[in-house]
């Protein structure tokens, strides 16, 4: 049975990535290059779930005057093309990993989205978002789209494809929350943003997450790094805990994380199997330059070092 998903990526970036020991503020520093990328949260969710094998469609904005890269990573992976083009720019970010795995993210402003190209492309994106299985939102918005009219879109995207997954941060995330979507990925620091408080014991997540599936939101889960994943849902709440790895760079695991997610449950895995399945990908992804799955008899092996518990017994 083909198994059909949409990402959506609203504002992508071309990714430089690279690695230097230490980051010394305000002096010359000399970065090793690791990778140039045509990027975006949803392209990178695309491109973990075509190495897995399932046909993906990517739809959003590029901006025209540098759309070449986007095009060719399109064509080179197989994927369909239902990205909207607007003028100006797509946005370069800069990602920067040091000795110690920490990540400095310098993101420029790319090209702004007119009143006319939104509604042309809410207009589109409605009229076939509804023949997938599974679509995902992904990543920041770009300058232009009011907050209120991302929350109408979200919720009639919903409409259309009732298993929505979202993963965004900031004001986008929670935009995007208001419109209950079916599965939602935030990252510890994203959680804790959008509760208003620091959440220091993994039972105050826990707590959280169950705020979130009391507005309508039937899977929550929380990237923690290296402490792993949480996912809450109808059947409890498990805590998945990846394997040491040689960290190359953290560019994209988050992603990669959600692809493995959408993964499992378009092929009727259970929560453990799925939620082990997705650490393992996430955890390949630091240890290399970009994302992707090359190697399935390396995904099978990193999954049988993932440690995974149930915590059901915390949500009391």
């Amino acid at each position: 049975m083909s198994r059909r998903v949409a990402t959506i990526t609203l504002n992508p970036a071309y990714d430089l990535v690279g690695f230097t020991p230490e980051i010394e503020r305000g002096e010359v520093n000399l970065v090793e290059t690791t990778g140039l990328h045509a990027a975006g949260k949803g392209i990178n969710v695309a491109k973990v779930l075509k190495n897995l094998g399932v046909d993906v469609t990517v739809g959003g904005l590029l901006g025209r005057e540098n759309i070449e890269g986007f095009e060719q990573l399109f064509t080179e992976l197989g994927l369909v093309n239902r990205f909207q083009v607007v003028e100006g720019r797509t946005r370069i970010n800069i990602k920067v990993t040091e000795k110690g795995g920490d990540v400095t993210d310098l993101n420029f402003s790319g090209f702004e989205v007119s009143a006319e190209n939104w509604q042309h492309f809410k207009q589109d994106s409605l009229s076939w978002v509804g023949q997938f299985d599974m679509v995902c939102v992904s990543g920041s918005l770009p300058k232009g789209i009011a907050l209120d009219e991302f929350t109408d879109w979200m919720k009639a995207l919903r409409q259309q494809c009732p298993c929505l997954v979202f993963d965004s941060s900031r004001a986008a995330l929670d935009a995007g929350l208001l419109a209950s979507p079916w599965l939602v990925k935030p990252n510890r620091r994203e959680l804790e943003m959008w509760a208003g408080r620091a959440l220091p014991e993994l039972s105050d997540i826990i707590t959280a997450a169950q705020t979130l599936r009391d507005q309508g939101i039937s899977h929550v889960v929380v990237s923690l790094g290296a402490d792993g994943a949480l996912w809450v849902n109808a059947s409890g709440a498990w805590l998945a805990k990846p394997p040491a790895c040689n960290i190359v760079s953290t560019v994209g695991a988050g992603d990669s994380m959600v692809g493995g997610l959408i993964y499992g449950l378009l092929m009727g895995e259970t929560s453990e199997h799925t939620l082990r399945l997705a650490t393992a990908v996430a955890a390949l992804a630091v240890s290399q330059s970009n994302v992707g799955v090359t190697d399935r008899s390396a995904l099978a092996a990193m999954m049988t070092r993932v440690e995974l518990h149930s915590v059901t017994e915390q949500q009391q």
